[in-house]
């Protein structure tokens, strides 16, 4: 059942960070009449001044690089997706009695528009955006949002009972929710990243698994029945149980526990319907490249089948995807050399698959904020793949290290983006290909993974002139 935030009204919240959507949840929230304090460890001077005057024109009381001094004085406390819940003034505040949520069960609360939420290590923005295309192609009242960009509250709020809301889901969102119940959900991989958040990886698939937890029999959660880690979280769940595969056939005579399924057969996507296959397109029709983006094409054509979209809507705008930007981004070719933008690879997991998906004679660029990970598993996919790696940023020397207690000696230092660049091109020859994949968050040198992408891409353009 959904609880909605209609009686906001007069009471006393503290929105914690006020990053994207934090901004957008103290506007709604300001909207629907409540009694806003915010809290941002940046310091003043660090915001836009307009933005500032908007606040304390609003009444909204400002604490920068401090905390408010009663922690009791607070209903509900709202958590940026950085923001951890086990700050201690989040646990003080707790404590005294006050709720502790987030971003997305706030947007939850605030709408009446019908959700589907994916969530995965690696996978979420492709995938998301994916099935936001396919929603659109079908003529549904769609919004894409979450960590993709636009903050889900933004939306969510305007949102009628009409209205689809694809939604990209992280961890941080998801531990933060108590009701959040999306009629489609779907979990697409299960791999260590933000351990230095939640320390366990079966705390890091708790969080995950929160996507289901509010789920019945009249929705659907949709998994890969690959990883066997992530597949496990299904014990718990309530749902209608939609697997996907790349490796194995999921049949009707095989698999009859599951009334859905979508699995690859002799290079041909397949979603089966009961005891009814019904072929979608074959994977060479795809224009994404790599075996982790079949996964993503089967999780995204299980996610639309289930919502009732038609299999020719799905075939039409699944062929014509080309991609995100960020992942797997194809920057142009410079004296007979690919350059490829992969700056949301900010985990192993995700630059192995970049590695797998190229598959040899590659100038891997990687580093920045390693987020506590052990890169040793990315180093062993350097043989037979990686030519060189140029190495940048706080985590790049841990990289390098990795690299050689691997037996990899072909390693370059570099300052920046500019300078990884062009190290890169010097010793990079005609076939080979350079991939940004840092396999570390960007927060030591940029703002996000967006900005450093920008950056690469840019310095890519200056190679061509």
């Amino acid at each position: 059942m959904r609880t909605n935030l209609d009686n906001v009204q007069g009471k006393r919240l503290l929105i914690v960070g006020l990053g994207r959507s934090g901004i957008a949840t103290c506007q709604t929230m300001l909207d629907l009449g409540a009694l806003v304090t915010v809290q941002d460890a940046r310091r003043e001077e660090e915001f836009d001044p307009s933005f500032l005057n908007y606040l304390r024109g609003r009444g909204v009381d400002c604490y920068f690089d401090s905390l408010p001094p009663d922690m009791g004085a607070f209903d509900m406390v709202i958590l940026s997706p950085g923001a951890s819940p086990e700050l201690p003034f989040v646990q003080e505040a707790k404590e005294k009695g006050a709720e502790i949520t987030g971003e997305l069960e706030i947007a939850f609360r605030t709408s009446r528009g019908r959700f589907v939420a994916i969530t995965g290590t690696n996978g979420k923005t492709t995938t998301t955006t994916l099935v936001g295309d396919i929603f659109m192609a079908s003529g549904r009242k769609t919004h894409v949002v979450g960590n993709i960009g636009t903050a889900a509250i933004s939306d969510a709020s305007i949102a009628t009972e009409d209205d689809w809301l694809i939604t990209e889901a992280s961890s941080f969102q998801l531990e933060t929710t108590r009701w959040f119940k999306p009629t489609v959900s779907a979990i697409l991989n299960l791999t260590p990243d933000h351990l230095n958040r939640h320390h366990t990886m079966e705390a890091y698939g708790e969080a995950k698994a929160k996507i289901f937890a509010n789920q019945g029999e009249d929705c659907f959660l949709v998994i890969n029945y690959d990883d066997k880690e992530c597949f496990k979280l299904v014990e718990n769940c309530k749902a209608k149980v939609v697997p996907f595969s790349r490796e194995k056939e999921l049949n009707w005579s095989d698999y009859k526990e599951y009334e859905y399924s979508a699995f690859l057969r002799k290079g041909e996507i397949i979603i089966r319907e009961g005891d009814k296959e019904t072929p979608v397109c074959k994977r060479d029709e795809l224009k994404i490249i790599g075996d982790h983006n079949i996964e993503n094409a089967l999780a995204a054509v299980a996610i639309c089948r289930c919502s009732g979209i038609e299999v020719d809507v799905i075939r039409k705008a699944l062929t014509a995807f080309m991609g995100v930007e960020h992942r797997m981004e194809y920057c142009g070719m410079v004296d007979g050399v690919k350059y490829y933008n992969d700056s949301k690879g900010t985990n192993v997991d995700a630059s192995i698959t970049a590695l797998k998906a190229i598959g040899k004679n590659i100038i891997l660029i990687a580093g920045g904020d390693g987020k506590g990970q052990d890169f040793s598993e990315l180093a062993k996919e350097f043989k037979d793949r990686v030519k060189h790696l140029v190495y940048l940023g706080q985590d790049g020397p841990k990289i390098e290290q990795a690299a050689r207690e691997a037996g990899f000696n072909e390693s370059i230092k570099a300052k920046d983006i500019p300078d990884c660049v062009s190290q890169a091109a010097k010793v990079a020859e005609e076939g080979d290909t350079v991939l940004l994949s840092p396999a570390c968050a960007s927060w030591d040198m940029y703002d996000n993974y967006e900005q450093r992408g920008d950056h690469f891409k840019e310095c890519v353009e200056m190679l061509k002139r």
